[in-house]
């Protein structure tokens, strides 16, 4: 590539890239603050929240003279949004992946070590020997490999079999689990060039389906193209792959209590709270990031169907032309030397604006007087009778959260809605299944693409068989306080 052509391209992410723009704009130092500090507990605030913090602190920088201008708190927030730089669905706002590079950059250049040197490099040399294992063509070469990673193994299970026990230095803890939340840190990332692709695949099918005239065979055919090459990227293949480590219960349950161990280590006082507390809820904010990504992809797919059976795209080509046509007709009378002041005999059809006001509306005459004459006043009763204490039978959500907590936590891993009806049935019919599918939704459990079946008996004793939303449900993300779920 040559200066000329690097020059080009550095010039057009100077121009296009959002992480760059927030960068360079000119109070980045007052956004990254406060998206750093705000996003720190959670990947996801409502917008009302984040209205109501931002304004307190544009208020504090006016005082302060850091910040001059009367633009509202939400006219800030619209200006991020439409920057790229955060992310409004479901009125919750979230940060992007250009937001997430930023960071990262002013992060890095404030916890650069020298020392971090020999991390790198050891991960490196990790990297590059499983790699030639993997691909090696020469059987021999490969059971070399391997040998030689055997005989290293057995001589460190020998020394702790004698009682040796090889300590990392002081230096080399610091390093290495730094290095783990800085790796742990850019797992987010992968989700969030996994949503911007999915938005970018959105729009490039649209403009493609106004722009080609396809017919909706056509579409579907690219569509189902398009979402295969979205899979093979590398966000993509960074996706399934989080996804296939979420459906093996063994890997997931032994890298949480791996977790869980280390952060018991004194090597542990090395991170800052921010970033211990961080590795320790890992799991369960990777299980929502996954949940986020498959709801994002899921209503883009809703969306695009709706697109295509609306025939939106059609009413667009349409629009494109006439469009098309203006552009000509205006070319030709400005080529044939007409002024655009010039008067003409066209006349457009227009009505008439009618204005009211609540003045304007009649209000309905009053009722004639009841007649009460006739009515006794009855005194309730005290005690309810049977009838009413039968109708009045039903399922506390509350006990039914606590029972499925109970059951996850004698179980190693994830369970479906389904596993935990085949561990403990349910007794109450389809009141307590709806019970259930409520608790699921309330605790952020991960909806699958799929869907399950499920047997349950109702009051009178007969089988039911409904089919419900696939969840997968862990111990983590039950709250200690169960009645805090908004149930």
């Amino acid at each position: 590539m040559s200066l000329q052509e690097r020059q080009a391209r550095f010039s057009r992410l100077y121009q296009e890239d959002a992480a760059w723009r927030l960068l360079r704009t000119e109070h980045a130092p007052l956004i990254l603050a406060f998206v750093s500090d705000f996003f720190s507990e959670q990947n996801e605030i409502a917008f009302g929240r984040a209205k109501v913090a931002l304004e307190s602190e544009l208020a504090l920088w006016r005082e302060q003279g850091v910040l001059e201008g009367e633009v509202t708190t939400s006219s800030y927030l619209r200006q991020w949004i439409q920057a790229g730089w955060l992310r409004e669905l479901d009125d919750q706002l979230s940060r992007t992946d250009a937001c997430e590079v930023a960071l990262r950059f002013c992060h890095h250049l404030d916890q650069r070590e020298s020392s971090t040197t020999a991390s790198h490099l050891r991960i490196v040399q990790d990297a590059v020997r499983d790699l030639v294992v993997a691909i090696s063509p020469d059987p021999k070469e490969r059971i070399g490999l391997l040998e030689a990673r055997q005989t290293a193994i057995q001589q460190e299970l020998n020394d702790l079999n004698a009682g040796i026990v090889n300590q990392l230095s002081e230096l080399e803890q610091r390093e290495r689990i730094r290095e783990i939340h800085q790796l742990a840190a850019v797992l987010n990332g992968d989700f969030r060039r996994m949503e911007d692709e999915i938005r970018r695949l959105d729009q490039a099918l649209r403009i493609q389906m106004i722009e080609s005239g396809s017919s909706r065979g056509e579409v579907l055919t690219e569509l189902l193209e398009q979402e295969q090459l979205l899979a093979e990227t590398d966000s993509g293949r960074a996706f399934e792959g989080f996804f296939d480590l979420l459906c093996d219960q063994h890997r997931t349950t032994e890298f949480r209590e791996q977790l869980k161990s280390l952060l018991a280590l004194p090597a542990a006082a090395n991170l800052t709270t921010n970033q211990a507390r961080f590795l320790g809820k890992l799991m369960r904010e990777l299980t929502r990031e996954s949940d986020r990504v498959f709801n994002v992809r899921r209503r883009t797919e809703d969306n695009l169907r709706l697109f295509i059976e609306s025939g939106a795209h059609t009413e667009m080509q349409a629009v494109d032309r006439l469009l098309s046509q203006l552009e000509r007709l205006a070319i030709e009378i400005k080529s044939e030397g007409h002024s655009p002041r010039s008067e003409t005999g066209l006349t457009l059809p227009s009505g008439t604006v009618k204005i009211q006001s609540p003045d304007c509306h009649k209000l309905k005459a009053p009722e004639e007087r009841l007649d009460t004459r006739h009515i006794q006043a009855e005194v309730n009763a005290d005690t309810p009778n049977l009838v009413m204490l039968k109708q009045l039978q039903s399922v506390r959500v509350v006990q039914v959260a606590k029972r499925m907590r109970t059951l996850l936590q004698h179980h190693d891993g994830a369970l479906s809605i389904a596993d935990m009806v085949r561990h403990q049935p349910l007794k109450a019919g389809l009141e307590e299944l709806v019970a259930t599918l409520r608790v699921a939704q309330a605790v952020g459990a991960t909806e699958l693409a799929s869907t399950e079946s499920v047997m349950i008996q109702d009051r009178q004793g007969t089988w039911l068989k409904a089919t419900i939303p696939h969840y997968l449900l862990t111990v983590e993300q039950f709250p200690e306080q169960i009645e805090t779920l908004s149930l």
